[in-house]
């Protein structure tokens, strides 16, 4: 079940008298199967212990093999060529351009032409001893987005133009050597402009804790951008970018350089790598190995980012331009640490919605390391200017002129550090505070606005994607629909290049009802993987063949078992419909899905991210193996193998067999609605069924506001059987928005093809929970097994 819905749907099930009635005979109870034989062809299934945390900890183990894999083979996506900077520039331009893709600045375009506009107030009073005026200005990023900071104008001649990017809860002021928190040590704009140049300094959002939600700021704002694929960091390395366009829209004369510390160094990193106009950069407090990205707060999140770039990847980018890579002191940051199951951990940070994570600091030799893979990378240009240096002091004035020599910016020679004292300018103006928090909630603001007409934009371009399909004919619908598989495959859900294991089935005897016998079986699926589910049949089949059945897999929801949908002693949202339809005539199968133990589960899905894949990437092939050895018994019908979710289950219900062929209809059931509204919406009618605001922050999917909505999901299922069960008092999402997205299905099942007969939505009275009723008619129509009374 869907953990925020577990009350609400329980005190439904109360009130709407859920379960038996007083006057139905009691459902029959299964028993341990003591004197049941394994099934045939098996080996003995002898593990002891919880199978369903041992195949979480084996998917772990896999999928951080994975990330080593990627890290080894990362070389293979790069076509270098030095023979000369231009032809080096050229070789990696398709990196850049993937790169931007990643991180969703390709979804955003900015002004033609930038300016920067002064805003409210100036210390020109308090910074004119110190040879610069300090003003708040705004630029136009993208859309209605804007950037907001500081401008330290020198008074004299401006040797360069530099963006000097503070940490995510720092703020402009901060840097500047502005602030009411007294002077700061590494105030590095002020000395900056000090040395002459023209400094731009952006608000970054903090990660403080949203005011009304539980979660940072940055998670806040990074989760609908993901789902509509962006990334908070990509939309704040476009604010950097439009400054470099307000910038380069003067004479030109003066270069652009980037600094940053922390997350300002990322965004440094980020911008220099995409855009050539940037003269130089210095990356301070965020340069190491990146393959624990996934053990980082939730705004760090970048799809597929490991696959292809590791921080020596993206900083050969900035290549042959000068870089200056510091190392000194990082960030620190926790948010609540990871509970892995235990309750009193749980407990404590109950109320806390967000991604565990932390900023990692790196040891000497990580960076040195890092660096070390950097300088390989472009070791064939003949004049290289990566430089790694040492630092007691964040930014150090020795850095900041290390680079301006790099690039060739004269900083009047070796007297240039007297020039650099670090004495901050003291503002005392009790507003100032006030001042940060307006400007920092309007920049939220912005954003979340932005996203919000992203998800009605996404409605039009999904439109357009699938505008050519071809619908004249079942054959040819088929064929056009194949390469929207082959893209969900490949670049929504995510494919590990692993063949399939040998099943080396092995099974043993579980429970036993009246009418039916259960076994847990397990196979292997790939390395470290394995699928576990428990088989249930009927009595009267003859397990040695001769009777060939339909089968429907039954999967379970969030946190849940197999046990769950074969035992009415369990929860009975499921009412153990998987036993229910054996009692019927069905084999039934109850699989083990990934989605249980909280954190543990939900901190694969971003190591599966950073690989560019998802929970499913497992998910898909052990269903594909499930078939596959479910359609090889002498007593299952291999055409007729279907699947039925419930909550999480419907989920997987829309996904696996989208790309599992073997499933020959699918049935979603307390969980088919508009999910890309529901995940990416914040306003404050939506947020009651979002997931913005709640504690499944695993959810969310890069770039499926542009791609595949639920509609679409159906359409790669289609022309297959499909239906949809939907309690009206279901908390998962309003009627109308459920009754929306299936009409779309509904049009192409029946107004584009004619086989209106192959999809069905079933509305009852009730909560979260199997209804069985018109499913199972559904089942027993399109599986072509004869109904018993």
């Amino acid at each position: 079940m869907c953990r925020c819905f577990f009350v609400s749907a329980a005190i439904l099930l109360l009130s709407s008298g859920f379960g038996r009635a007083a006057d139905e005979p009691a459902w029959p109870v299964l028993v341990s199967a003591k004197d049941v034989k394994p099934l045939a062809n098996t080996e003995v299934l002898d593990w002891e212990g919880d199978l369903a945390s041992r195949m979480v900890e084996g998917i772990d183990r896999f999928l951080l093999k994975e990330i080593e894999k990627a890290r080894v083979e990362r070389g293979k996506h790069w076509q270098r060529n030095f023979y000369s900077p231009l032809s080096y520039e050229k070789s990696v331009e398709p990196n850049r351009r993937r790169l931007a893709r990643l991180l969703g600045v390709d979804k955003t375009e900015r002004p033609e032409r930038g300016r920067f506009e002064y805003t409210d107030w100036s210390l020109k009073p308090r910074a004119e001893a110190e040879g610069y005026e300090a003003r708040q200005v705004r630029w136009r990023a993208f859309g209605d987005v804007h950037g907001v900071g500081l401008l330290l104008e020198p008074k004299g001649e401006v040797v360069a133009n530099v963006i000097a990017i503070p940490d995510a809860d720092q703020s402009p002021e901060d840097i500047a050597g502005i602030t009411l928190r007294g002077t700061w040590k590494n105030a590095f704009a002020s000395e900056l402009a000090k040395l002459g140049c023209r400094v731009l300094v952006p608000t970054l959002i903090s990660r403080q804790d949203h005011s009304n939600w539980k979660m940072p700021n940055r998670e806040w704002l990074h989760r609908p951008s993901y789902m509509l694929g962006r990334t908070l960091a990509g939309d704040e390395t476009q604010k950097i970018l439009a400054a470099v366009d307000c910038f380069s829209a003067g004479d030109g004369t003066e270069k652009v350089l980037v600094v940053g510390w922390g997350e300002g160094g990322r965004l440094a990193l980020y911008a220099a790598a995409l855009d050539t106009r940037i003269d130089g950069a210095c990356v301070s407090g965020y340069f190491a190995p990146r393959e624990r990205v996934w053990d980082e707060p939730a705004a760090r999140t970048v799809f597929r980012l490991l696959k292809e770039f590791g921080d020596a990847e993206i900083a050969s980018l900035v290549a042959p331009r000068p870089l200056v890579i510091e190392h000194s002191s990082y960030p620190k940051f926790v948010y609540r640490p990871d509970a892995n199951g235990e309750p009193e951990v749980l407990e404590k940070y109950s109320a806390d919605r967000g991604k565990p994570g932390k900023l990692i600091v790196p040891t000497g030799d990580e960076v040195r390391s890092e660096f070390a893979r950097l300088e390989e990378q472009v070791l064939g240009l003949k004049q290289s200017q990566v430089k790694l240096v040492k630092a007691d002091l964040a930014m150090a004035a020795s850095t900041l002129i290390e680079l301006l020599k790099l690039c060739d910016i004269d900083v009047e020679g070796d007297d240039a550090t007297d020039k650099v004292s670090f004495v901050g300018v003291r503002d005392d103006r009790p507003e100032q505070e006030a001042d940060l928090a307006e400007r920092r909630a309007e920049q939220i603001a912005e954003i979340e606005r932005h996203n919000q007409a992203a998800i009605t934009e996404s409605l039009q371009i999904r439109a357009e994607k699938f505008a050519g399909l071809k619908t004249d004919s079942l054959e040819e619908y088929e064929k056009s629909i194949e390469p929207f598989r082959t893209e969900f495959r490949e670049e929504v859900i995510g494919r590990f290049d692993q063949p399939l294991l040998p099943a080396n089935a092995r099974s043993r005897p579980y429970q036993e009802g009246p009418k039916t016998v259960s076994y847990e079986v397990v196979l292997d699926v790939m390395p470290d993987v394995f699928a576990y589910g428990i088989l249930t049949v009927p009595k009267d089949l003859d397990l040695a063949g001769g009777d060939r059945r339909p089968v429907v897999v039954c999967q379970h929801g969030l946190e849940g078992r197999p046990q769950d949908v074969i035992s009415e002693e369990s929860y009975r949202y499921y009412k153990a419909f998987a036993t229910r339809l054996a009692e019927r005539g069905f084999v039934t199968f109850a699989p083990q899905n990934i989605y249980l133990f909280y954190d543990r589960f939900r901190t694969l899905q971003f190591k599966a991210n950073a690989v560019g894949c998802t929970l499913y990437s497992v998910m898909v092939p052990q269903h594909e193996q499930i078939t596959r050895w479910l359609g090889e018994q002498p007593f299952v019908d291999k055409e007729r193998i279907a699947f039925y979710g419930l909550s999480y289950g419907g989920k997987s219900a829309m996904r696996i067999p989208a790309l599992v062929e073997n499933y020959c209809l699918s049935i979603c059931s307390g969980d088919f609605d508009e999910w890309v509204w529901k995940n990416a919406a914040t306003d404050k009618k939506s947020l009651r069924y979002s997931y913005a605001n709640k504690g499944e922050y695993e959810m969310y999917e890069f770039n499926l506001g542009s791609t595949f909505n639920y509609a679409e999901m159906a359409g790669l299922i289609c022309p297959r059987p499909f239906m949809v069960e939907r309690g009206h008092f279901d908390g998962v999402a309003p009627d109308e928005a459920v009754g929306y997205e299936y009409a779309k299905v509904r049009h192409l099942y029946q107004a584009k093809l004619g086989i209106g007969d192959r999809t069905e939505i079933e509305w009852f009275v009730g909560p979260h929970a199997i209804h069985g009723e018109g499913t199972f008619d559904f089942l027993h129509e399109h599986l072509d097994w004869p109904k018993v009374d």
